[in-house]
């Protein structure tokens, strides 16, 4: 397995310590899975790392790594809509699943300390998986963030750096530090092994159901869990599991949607947003690092994105509390989404909606 550049195709090998190609290109994996066979699943083992024979694992440090993430329940909301409960995990939220892997990656290669940044709840992940790796760990984020998520980073031992102004200047902020002080950058959107652990997300509907379901709803930011769930469909459709693509819907907020510009408006990149503020948090991402590759998937595809109306967001959350699932506010956008879905194209049976985020560590 080796890194290749995503602009120039340049190769390296996956132990470098550089965050991207010298030529500004972000870095893909080099790795191609053998066909998915549930069969080969090991059930022995009870988490994500049971489908570990079609990630880009290349040795067995995961095993120190572990918290148990994964194998969160599937559970039905009504007659249309199933629930997949992945803030059912070791820090309350899906980025478990990247950070499991990346982490593992970074102790594999022998890194010792690194810095990301991060809206809240991948800081919380990548801090904690550190915490148990013995990695020194750094967290920026950006002003605004949940306080509660911003504890439960330092609880870990990591450094917290809040930053004033926006995600992307966050990010921006971050990376300088990067580049001065030569750390490792254990970013959930530049390495393409967080990658490998969100699309186990997919694997364990897969495996749950028997089947994919008819529709899919996927919050998209940075695109951390979306390009996971891509990858992994692909997989399935290549493998033979499923005849077809499911329907995805790719939903954004509605003050900061380059996505969804760029997707209305035929374009290869992001679309230049001001981005204003949002309940969805999560996913108030202006200048999508990887936004070229999400909007090829979603062109390739006929991926449909959609706004989460703003003033639905409480009430959506609310609607969820009623029935016992208490969510954070960019996980609530899941649900305002999906029902501004079906104003928009009419009833959508057969829908999967991720629950990513929990409410206790998000509340204001």
């Amino acid at each position: 397995m080796e890194f290749y550049c995503s602009r120039c195709g340049n190769r390296t090998g996956m132990e470098t310590r550089k965050a991207r190609c010298e030529c500004g290109g972000l870095w893909k994996l080099g790795f191609t899975p053998p066909k998915f066979d549930l069969k080969d699943i090991d059930r022995e083992e009870w988490s994500m790392f049971r489908y570990r024979r079609y990630m880009a694992l290349p040795d067995d440090s995961w095993r120190g790594i572990t918290l148990g993430e994964g194998m969160t329940p599937i559970v039905p909301l009504d007659g249309d809509v199933m629930l997949k409960m992945d803030y059912f995990m070791p820090t309350l939220s899906f980025k478990d699943r990247g950070a499991a892997v990346l982490v593992a990656h970074c102790r594999s290669i022998g890194v010792d300390s690194v810095v990301q940044d991060s809206s809240g709840n991948a800081g919380n992940a990548v801090a904690a998986y550190c915490a148990k790796a013995g990695i020194k760990c750094g967290i920026f984020v950006p002003e605004g963030t949940s306080l509660k998520k911003i504890d439960m980073i330092r609880a870990h031992g990591a450094v917290c750096i809040v930053v004033p102004g926006s995600r992307d200047h966050c990010a921006d902020v971050c990376r300088e530090k990067v580049e001065k002080d030569g750390v490792y950058y254990a970013n959930h959107v530049y390495n393409p092994f967080f990658y490998e652990g969100t699309k186990t997300y997919i694997y364990e509907v897969y495996e749950q159901l028997g089947r994919i379901p008819a529709n899919i709803v996927v919050p998209v930011g940075n695109g951390t869990l979306y390009i996971g769930v891509m990858k992994a469909l692909e997989h399935l459709l290549e493998s033979g599991c499923i005849e077809r693509m499911p329907q995805i819907i790719a939903l954004q907020a509605e003050t900061c949607d380059p996505l969804l510009q760029a997707a209305e408006q035929g374009l290869a990149e992001p679309a230049e947003v001001s981005p204003q503020p949002t309940a969805a948090e999560g996913i108030a991402i202006g200048k999508p690092m990887r936004g070229a590759e999400i909007l090829e998937y979603a062109r390739k595809h006929g991926v449909r994105f959609v706004h989460a109306p703003e003033e639905r967001i409480p009430e959506a959350r609310a609607a969820l509390a009623k029935k016992g699932i208490y969510i954070e506010h960019t996980t609530a956008a899941n649900y305002a989404a999906y029902l501004h879905y079906c104003e928009l194209y009419g009833p959508t049976p057969d829908t999967l909606i991720t629950m990513c985020g929990a409410g206790l560590k998000s509340d204001h």
